[in-house]
């Protein structure tokens, strides 16, 4: 896999963070630095960390490759966790219900507005607080949920104006 900019930038940082502890001397930092940024694939940042502390974990092997005919095997890199994106947050389960009970809405004629508000509300201030994504089922449970509301007020508004001149 090619490396990209950001790549190279992580493993500056393990190898500094290496030099930092002592495990690096000066010139040997400098030379892994200068390699790091010459380097084309993760495989080849993965070989400049690899016996550092923040390097390469011990992972599951890979399946072999095989090699195309009339070229030279290919060497097989691990991908350390350093260099693997950060893992998406869960999704927000209030927020999810928030959603569902605002589409509900228009098959329960807006029973479910209240509780998908209640629920929308909760969960963006849950969402602030613990970093967990649903932003967008939070806010479409709100939405909805208002709405239903909206129009049961209405319904009720022309229902005691109609009773009042009758």
């Amino acid at each position: 896999m090619l490396a990209s900019h950001a790549d190279r930038e992580r493993a500056v940082d393990v190898l500094r963070a290496g030099f930092g502890e002592g495990r690096l001397q000066q010139a040997e930092l400098e030379k892994r630095i200068e390699r790091a940024y010459a380097a084309r694939t993760v495989g080849e940042l993965a070989l400049l960390v690899a016996d550092l502390p923040q390097g390469p974990v011990p992972m599951q092997a890979m399946p072999p490759m095989q090699p195309m005919p009339m070229m030279p095997p290919p060497m097989m890199y691990q991908v350390p966790r350093t260099f693997l994106p950060a893992p998406a947050p869960p999704t927000n389960g209030k927020a999810v219900g928030s959603m569902v009970l605002g589409v509900l809405t228009t098959m329960t004629f807006g029973v479910t507005g209240l509780p998908a508000v209640i629920l929308g509300h909760s969960a963006r201030a849950e969402m602030r607080r613990t970093g967990e994504s649903g932003e967008g089922f939070a806010i479409t449970g709100l939405v909805l949920g208002w709405l239903s509301m909206a129009g049961w007020a209405i319904f009720l508004v022309a229902l005691i104006a109609a009773a009042a001149s009758g």
